[in-house]
Order: C-alpha cells, then sequence, then structure tokens
C-alpha cells in the first residue's frame, strides 16, 4: 500500500461569480481507507468531488490525486479511478454483461466480468437489458461498471439511492472488502448510518470548509455523554435526559415493570454521529 496520502487537498478555493463555494477547504485521505463527506445541499461537497475527479477547474490551492494534479492528469491516471456518480451511464440497449464487458475493454488488466457482476449481486440479471432493470438494481450495475477496472480510488456519489436495507447491508460488504483489498473510498452520502458503518474517517463541510474531521466514534462523542431513558408509565410516554442510564433503569425496574418482568417501551438513545451533525448544520444556519 502507499505511504502517500490518496487524497492530499490545501487552501482549496472555488467561485461561481460572486458566490464563492469553497473557502480554503483542507483534506487528507490516507491510502487504503474509507472517507465519507457529510455535508448539506450547497456545502461544497459536488464541486470538491468534481475538481477531485479533473471535471472541474479550481481557482486556488493545491490538490493531489494518487500523486497528481487531477486537473493536468493523463489517461493512464483515469485508468486509476472508479466513479458512481449520481446518473448512470446510457447502456440502455446493452444486458449486464454486455455493459460490463464493454467498459472492461478500456482497461489494461480488469476484474473478471462474471465475477465482477456476481460481487455486486446481480448474475440472475446478467442477461438483463440495463433497461429493465429496476432503480436499485441499475445501481448496481453502475458499480460494477467502476470498479471493473480495479480502481486504486473510488468514488461513491449517494451510491445506495434507490436500494432496499438488504440490499443497503449487500453493497456495505462489497465496499469493506474493497478497503480490504486496498482500495481508497470517498463516500458522498445523507445516510449518516451508512457513514457510522463504512467510514475510517468523516469529513463534515459546511460553507465550503472542512469544520470537522475523524472517526465516526470520536465525533459521536462531541454530541456529549447524556442519554435519554423512554419508558410508558400509566400509559405516557415518560422520556429522563441522564448520564447514568444503568441507574434509570434500575429505579425504573422498581417502579414500573409489568407482569412479565419487561419495562414498557423503553428505550435508550445515546449520542451518535447524527446527532453531532445535525448538532453542526444547526448552529451553521444560525450562525
Amino acid at each position: 500500500m502507499s505511504q502517500l496520502p490518496a487524497v492530499q487537498i490545501s487552501a482549496l478555493t472555488k467561485s461561481y461569480g460572486n458566490k464563492q463555494v469553497l473557502q480554503g477547504l483542507d483534506l487528507t485521505v490516507p491510502a487504503g481507507t474509507v472517507l465519507s463527506l457529510l455535508g448539506p445541499n450547497g456545502a461544497g461537497k459536488t464541486t470538491t468531488v468534481e475538481i477531485l475527479q479533473g471535471l472541474r477547474h479550481r481557482d486556488g490551492g493545491t490538490v493531489s490525486i494518487l500523486g497528481e494534479d487531477p486537473g493536468r492528469a493523463s489517461r493512464a491516471w483515469r485508468a486509476r479511478i472508479g466513479v458512481v456518480s449520481q446518473t448512470s451511464a446510457d447502456f440502455k440497449d446493452l444486458t449486464v454483461t454486455e455493459a460490463v464487458g464493454h467498459v472492461a475493454r478500456f482497461f489494461s488488466h480488469p476484474a473478471d466480468v462474471a465475477k465482477t457482476i456476481d460481487r455486486v449481486g446481480l448474475s440472475d440479471d446478467a442477461r438483463t437489458r440495463a433497461a429493465r432493470l429496476s432503480g436499485g438494481r441499475r445501481r448496481r450495475l453502475d458499480v460494477a461498471l467502476a470498479i471493473i477496472g480495479r480502481p486504486e480510488l473510488l468514488f461513491l456519489d449517494e451510491p445506495t439511492t434507490g436500494f432496499d436495507p438488504e440490499a443497503r447491508h449487500v453493497f456495505w460488504d462489497l465496499v469493506k472488502d474493497l478497503r480490504t483489498d486496498g482500495t481508497t473510498v470517498l463516500l458522498t452520502t445523507h445516510y449518516l448510518d451508512e457513514a457510522a458503518q463504512l467510514a475510517d474517517q468523516v469529513a463534515i463541510i459546511l460553507g465550503g470548509r472542512v469544520v470537522e474531521y475523524g472517526t465516526p466514534e470520536a465525533l459521536a462523542r462531541q454530541a456529549g455523554s447524556q442519554c435519554t431513558v423512554s419508558w410508558i408509565e400509566n400509559g405516557v410516554e415518560r422520556t429522563e435526559p441522564t448520564t447514568a442510564p444503568t441507574a434509570v433503569i434500575r429505579g425504573l425496574m422498581d417502579r414500573v415493570t409489568g407482569p412479565d418482568g419487561e419495562i414498557p417501551g423503553l428505550r435508550v438513545h445515546t449520542p451518535s454521529l447524527e446527532d453531532h451533525y445535525l448538532e453542526l448544520v444547526s448552529h451553521h444556519h444560525t450562525a
């Protein structure tokens, strides 16, 4: 595995007319890790990713992707990255096997077509035309097209949109396998549970800057140590904020335990990455 970061960004700026979208953004993604970019619409995520992919020019700052400036990168560099964008490639008239096989021909050492199709869970649809796939299964084809070239860096932009819960978990396993194989993954998602499940590091972008960077666990701890215990007592739902949930539950067992030995409606909510993220976004909007 390379000792150099897969992604290195320093003081990145970008404006559209009078609107400054990126305001000195800094970010490092170590090779072989999964980083999740989080931020509300308009925060600068899409612009950042487009610059990293070489699709948009920056105004200022330095960018190194797999050791090269994407603004001047070669065709050989492009073969080292894979992209799952929000817009699907136009292969409607091709079967799944034909589409993946077609893209595989652009690479010197592609992965096996059948194995790649199986890896994304599309073996049953190998002979199905892309136009006839459901939205979720079309998304799986997008992933297959992105990984057939064995990319060193994989960009995933809202990859599980349209997936049912089972398909999401299958996809999560695929991303974990890719990371184990040494692939660096840059994931943009609005699903906070997805970021918590997959990311080694999370970068939260607000106002064109990275305002928080760290592991999902570390960022969740910044939401505080206070839990919320909820239960039903005399037909009414009650809640109690506490830093000692075990003590609260012990007291409830003496007071409201039902005939089955259970506390009705008992729930304990602990601070999460989502709590911290929503708090940051709320403070940003009111600042």
